[in-house]
């Protein structure tokens, strides 16, 4: 955790997302396998190794997330204080639609990812076991953001977790509103770990 520092240099909180549809055609990405991510030591944040949150739709909920951020595999205490810039961190969310939910169709991002590190994807096993023969999913990019769209099969449906994940060169801050679910035309924003901002060249090159 960082140390507390002057009122002036304190960031103004930045403001909830509003959900927001996701386009049809954003910009395509290869997803990986998670079963060929090696990971090393979880950080551990104020609620442990693990984030749990919800995505809540007027006072009914559409699906649960367990997350984690992960250091590389040789990194066995994952502080990021201790570790270099450029260390790549993995961002894991399990998803799971919830009791009612017929056809989830998007899990995103809702903000612009920061020092996106080139990987990302899902969990194989769990999304063939989940959608069924002809199921699959496409991971795009959509301005800055990671969009994964649920496409064919039997559908996505209540009970069924699939983990996605993806990788920036920059830790997480204590968890916020920056992901969002979209299931039976209905969508919600939901909090898990996230990297801040990146700074703009003019304060980088300032300090």
């Amino acid at each position: 955790m960082a140390a507390c520092s002057d009122a002036p240099d304190t960031p103004a909180p930045e403001p909830t997302p509003a959900p927001r549809f996701t386009p049809d055609k954003p910009r395509m990405l290869v997803p990986a396998d998670l079963a060929t991510v090696h990971f090393g030591g979880r950080i551990e944040g104020l609620e442990g190794p693990e984030v749990t949150g919800s995505f809540v739709l007027d006072g009914e909920p559409l699906a649960e997330m367990v997350s984690y951020v992960a250091c590389p595999e040789a990194v066995t205490e994952c502080d990021p204080a201790e570790l270099p810039d450029g260390t790549v961190y993995t961002y894991v969310h399990r998803v799971t639609p919830a009791e009612g939910v017929e056809n989830a169709a998007v899990f995103r991002t809702a903000r612009k990812i920061s020092a996106f590190a080139n990987g990302v994807g899902f969990d194989r096993h769990e999304a063939d076991a989940a959608l069924g023969p002809g199921g699959k999913i496409d991971v795009s990019a959509d301005n800055g953001a990671l969009v994964w769209r649920v496409i064919g099969g039997d559908g996505w449906k209540a009970g069924e977790t699939i983990t996605f994940y993806w990788q920036s060169t920059m830790p997480p801050e204590e968890p916020r509103q920056a992901y969002q679910f979209e299931a039976d035309g209905s969508a919600a924003i939901g909090s898990g770990p996230f990297p801040p901002r990146e700074k703009p060249v003019q304060e980088t090159a300032s300090r």
